[in-house]
């Protein structure tokens, strides 16, 4: 079996990805009562944006595919993200 560091690094990113989402949750939960702000909420879901992309890339193997397939990966991540953060923006305003 030979050892790929590339695997290595992007598994520790997605790692710390998480990691950063657990802070992000945890301190919004401070003194045991739950608080939602815009800030914790976009950021959670652009950490989500970026771990996908990251997936796409490195395990789903769209890094060696054609130049179509990577740009539709990514303004379909892009679209997701637009779509989340108005539904969510537009959901407070309500």
């Amino acid at each position: 079996m030979k050892f790929n560091k590339r695997l290595l690094a992007v598994w520790v990113i997605l790692a710390a990805l998480t990691l950063g989402y657990l802070w992000l949750d945890h301190s919004a939960g401070q003194a045991g009562t739950l608080r939602s702000s815009a800030v914790v909420t976009s950021s959670v879901i652009v950490i989500a944006l970026v771990k996908v992309r990251i997936i796409f890339r490195e395990f789903m193997e769209v890094r060696n595919a054609p130049a179509l397939l990577c740009r539709l990966t990514d303004a379909w991540v892009l679209l997701m993200g637009v779509a989340l953060l108005s539904c969510y923006f537009v959901g407070t305003s309500l």
